[in-house]
């Protein structure tokens, strides 16, 4: 939800790309000058005619995140529980297909090895999340679509870890993770029948 700190170019967006899928297959700590450029098929010094370190790469990639997962907030003016389906189909579909996209959001240890500025790019993209779930929560119980008898603070932890789940299980290889389908998690929220 909030801006970009500057508009990557597109070879930056391919050596952003490259490291994301490096650190989602292998990990960070094989995020390094040969293994990139392996990736993306160049001498080791390529990468760096775009980038002038490893910190600024990382930074791009915490930036393709943030534009990636940036692109999964539906309309905010579809009903509560619309959006929140919206915004689960969406964050499964684009973070469970992208491994490395999963590990920079849900990782403690990638937020560590972050530099500062990309560390604190992905605390925004955390809260942003959190804000956009807890107005959604709050207007579906406002206006009856979500049960009442729980807070939205109550609420939220059971909605994120349930979206940070099933991001989990889409990202799982074919086979190994039975994913819910996200009508058969909203019917928790749904008020009691009569």
């Amino acid at each position: 939800m909030r801006e970009s700190h500057h508009a990557l170019s597109p070879k930056q967006i391919e050596i952003a790309d490259a490291a994301l899928k490096i650190v989602g297959e292998r990990g960070i700590s094989a995020l390094t000058t040969a293994s990139l450029a392996q990736e993306l098929g160049v001498s080791s010094g390529a990468p760096f005619r775009h980038f002038e370190s490893r910190d600024e790469i990382l930074e791009a990639a915490v930036q393709r995140v943030a534009e990636m997962v940036g692109d999964t907030y539906p309309k905010i003016a579809l009903p509560p529980m619309e959006r929140l389906e919206a915004l689960f189909l969406a964050r499964v579909h684009t973070v469970g297909k992208q491994v490395g996209v999963a590990r920079f959001i849900f990782s403690e240890q990638f937020a560590l090895a972050l530099p500062p500025a990309a560390a604190e790019q992905m605390l925004d993209l955390v809260r942003d999340t959190r804000a956009f779930v807890l107005r959604a929560l709050q207007e579906g119980i406002e206006c009856g679509e979500i049960r009442r008898d729980l807070p939205p603070k109550a609420l939220l932890p059971i909605v994120l870890g349930t979206l940070q789940h099933l991001v989990f299980l889409n990202a799982l290889p074919p086979g190994l993770g039975n994913t819910p389908k996200a009508t058969e998690i909203f019917a928790s929220l749904l008020p009691p029948g009569p």
